[in-house]
């Protein structure tokens, strides 16, 4: 920790917190690109104190959070979120431009379970599990009837609706300049399925497993409000339904945890709201839609050199989960996948290019992670998913290119190769192609499918959901 940094810590602290006598210690636990977060430890007259620090970047002259509001609205919103008796941390000071580290706040620090694959599989909240979904419901309901031009929070968050979110989301996807006709296909059907005005409320934006702290007793916290927004509410409760945050649960719809009809139960008898099953199943698809937009542009930051990273190349891979989500809301049905048992040694050069990555993601899986802690493990299993990933499109590539090839010459009419096929398609979707059209949804079925079996055969989407 730089003497500097240490040196201004601790004068916040000693004039912020009551009774502080020492600072023990401060490790910083994130360092995006353009937050960090840390976890301090004081001694107060009344003991030991954990608290945490969000702050920008010291390069980072703005002030915006990763979801372009400031860190000054994100504390503010913990503030008010707080006072209307939603989960969360106490603020404890908001960072000012004397105290010198930048753009940022100090909270409580609680402690809880917010990794949602534990959170959907730990024996220790297996009592409580039956029971998040109402909780969510409810707090949800307390979120979206909070007076928000009471509080004041215009003034600090966009105001959005559904039409605007659709077309950003597809716009930031057209600039990418890569075709993925089931991208064009889903932003079809949304600009076609536009929700009925509703009342402006406060939307949390990224209310999902994942973003709640659960302990045996239940939510004790909300976090990450970052994404914040006023528009439709319904737009977090779909969210929270969107397979990608199940974490492999997917028999159960609500983070994988909860039953749909407690989610709703809750939310009504906090809200007051009824919401109908077409209005949810919207926000449902384009958060699935948003995903699989969102993980391209995470890829293609990470090609620029922007933001250079093992794990952004692995989850632009993940686009193709998204995308199955939206065929099965949409477009379910059969499909085709590679025998289970095909041969990775297929062909007569000793070793195959498939077995030679093979023994390098097991290396990497069975030697190299054990040995390893923290982010180093982590990376190393990245590292050894990318190898299978590629394993993967060795083995199958090319059969799956050569199905999708023939489809579109018969769906097109048209004969050239595959980009260029696919970028028909696109256009003709673009265009107006009816989504009706004779062939069109089985092969996007079968084309998406093909793909996931190359990136993630084990996700669930692949079973049908």
């Amino acid at each position: 920790m730089p003497g500097d940094f240490e040196h201004k810590l601790q004068a916040v602290l000693s004039r912020e917190i009551p009774g502080f006598k020492a600072l023990l210690s401060c490790t910083q636990l994130t360092a995006g690109a353009s937050q960090e977060t840390y976890r301090i430890t004081v001694v107060t007259d009344s003991g030991k104190l954990l608290l945490a620090l969000r702050r920008s970047q010291p390069t980072n002259t703005a002030e915006s959070g990763v979801g372009g509001i400031s860190l000054a609205a994100e504390a503010k919103l913990f503030q008010v979120a707080g006072a209307a008796g939603i989960p969360g941390p106490q603020v404890l000071h908001i960072l000012q431009p004397d105290d010198g580290l930048g753009a940022g706040f100090m909270m409580e620090w609680l402690e809880g379970e917010t990794l949602g694959q534990r959170i959907v599989r730990s024996e220790d909240l297996a009592d409580i599990r039956p029971k998040l979904a109402r909780q969510c419901g409810e707090i949800l309901g307390r979120i979206h009837t909070l007076d928000w031009q009471r509080a004041g929070l215009q003034e600090h968050l966009p105001t959005i609706d559904p039409a605007t979110l659709v077309d950003e989301t597809w716009a930031g996807y057209r600039d990418l300049n890569v075709p993925v006709p089931m991208i064009d296909y889903t932003w079809r059907w949304l600009k076609d399925n536009l929700p009925e005005a509703s009342p402006v409320r406060l939307v949390h934006g990224d209310f999902r497993n994942g973003n709640l702290m659960v302990t045996p007793e239940g939510i004790n916290a909300v976090l990450d409000w970052e994404l914040a927004q006023l528009g439709d509410p319904v737009r977090d409760l779909g969210w929270l339904c969107v397979n990608s945050w199940r974490f492999g649960n997917s028999a159960l719809p609500v983070g994988g945890f909860g039953e749909l009809d407690d989610l709703l139960a809750g939310y009504r008898e906090s809200s007051g709201d009824d919401v109908s099953q077409e209005h949810l199943e919207f926000w449902q698809v384009f958060g699935s839609f948003w995903w699989s937009v969102t993980t391209l542009q995470m890829a293609d930051a990470w090609r620029s050199g922007e933001t250079p990273s093992l794990e952004r190349p692995v989850i632009g891979r993940r686009s193709s989960e998204a995308q199955m989500d939206c065929v099965n809301l949409l477009i379910p049905g059969d499909v085709e996948l590679p025998e289970a048992d095909q041969a990775i040694s297929a062909g007569t050069q000793l070793p195959m290019p498939a077995e030679l990555l093979q023994g390098a993601a097991q290396f990497l899986k069975q030697d190299v992670a054990d040995k390893l802690e923290g982010s180093d493990r982590f990376l190393a299993r990245v590292a050894a998913n990318s190898l299978e990933i590629a394993q993967r499109e060795f083995l199958y590539g090319a059969e799956f290119a050569g199905r999708e090839r023939q489809r579109l010459e018969i769906l097109l009419a048209e004969q050239a190769d595959l980009d260029a096929l696919r970028w028909r398609l696109v256009n003709r979707l673009r265009d107006g192609l009816p989504p009706d059209t004779p062939g069109l949804a089985e092969h996007l079925r079968q084309t998406v499918a093909g793909q996931l079996a190359i990136d993630q055969p084990k996700y669930s989407a692949l079973k049908g959901g």
